[in-house]
């Protein structure tokens, strides 16, 4: 299957991929790759079934887009890296620390779920349920509310049309079977034994309403060598919303975990 992707920087910094949400592309990463790129070497790139990676050629499953990272390593000749998944990409990366834990230098998990209580996993099941019926533009103009603050929202018609579009462009067919990995695949990566050993950096906003702090502290409570950040005044994708908010503490984590100069395939 083809993975499109992109790279930047120079191939002998330290690596970190970046995994994108649920019905988003790796141009969502645009806000924080300007900064990553002086001194990383930057992956973007699709999960099957997004953008311009093929669509999945087996039923989607954390451990399927587990080894899409992988394949995507070994395609690009990079033993190791550093992974940022945001909100379902969180989950992934979370599930590749499990799979691959050599090739895993550190971890950092955007807005991502946890463990749903009932009042939420009804939620989610009713947003399945409408996007089987009637595809993207059932569930996208809540999802925007869920997503950017009330004040940005309003003021920044241009982000809300470039996210609608690209929640728009899914396959209403694969779009669904990818849904439903975000709805179940929890209970595969929570309390995992053994407990992760990289370095990891949980970050969500006190107002991400699916993805919340009591979340991310739970995430951050299964993970020793862990550290947790609350971004105020946000929702679910700070990351576009405020990219300087969320970078300072991605960048202070990353210096951190290649202080010891760190390259490619040590």
């Amino acid at each position: 299957m083809n993975i499109s992707y992109e790279t930047h920087g120079k191939q002998t910094n330290p690596c970190v991929i970046l995994i994108h949400g649920l019905g988003l592309n790796k141009q969502m990463w645009q806000w924080i790759i300007s900064d990553l790129r002086k001194s990383y070497y930057v992956i973007s790139y699709d999960l099957y079934g997004h953008g311009d990676s093929s669509n999945p050629d087996k039923k989607p499953s954390l451990s399927f887009f587990s080894k899409q990272i992988a394949d995507l390593l070994a395609l690009i000749k990079i033993k190791n890296a550093i992974l940022i998944g945001f909100s379902l990409g969180g989950m992934i990366c979370r599930r590749f620390a499990q799979d691959y834990a050599s090739k895993t230098n550190g971890i950092v998990i955007l807005n991502s779920p946890y463990k749903r209580d009932n009042e939420a996993q009804s939620a989610i099941l009713k947003r399945l349920k409408q996007l089987k019926n009637e595809g993207p533009k059932a569930t996208v103009e809540d999802a925007l509310i869920r997503w950017f603050s009330d004040n940005y929202r309003e003021q920044n018609p241009e982000m809300m049309n470039l996210v609608r579009g690209w929640v728009m462009k899914n396959d209403p067919k694969v779009y669904p079977k990818i849904y439903e990995v975000l709805v179940s695949g929890l209970e595969e990566i929570s309390a995992p034994n053994p407990k992760l050993s990289c370095p990891a950096l949980v970050i969500t906003a006190d107002e991400d309403f699916g993805n919340g702090p009591k979340m991310s502290e739970a995430i951050a409570s299964e993970i020793p060598n862990s550290k947790l950040v609350i971004l105020k005044g946000l929702r679910h994708m700070a990351l576009a919303e405020a990219p300087n908010v969320v970078n300072e503490p991605i960048k202070e984590f990353l210096s951190l975990v290649t202080k010891d100069k760190l390259t490619n395939g040590e």
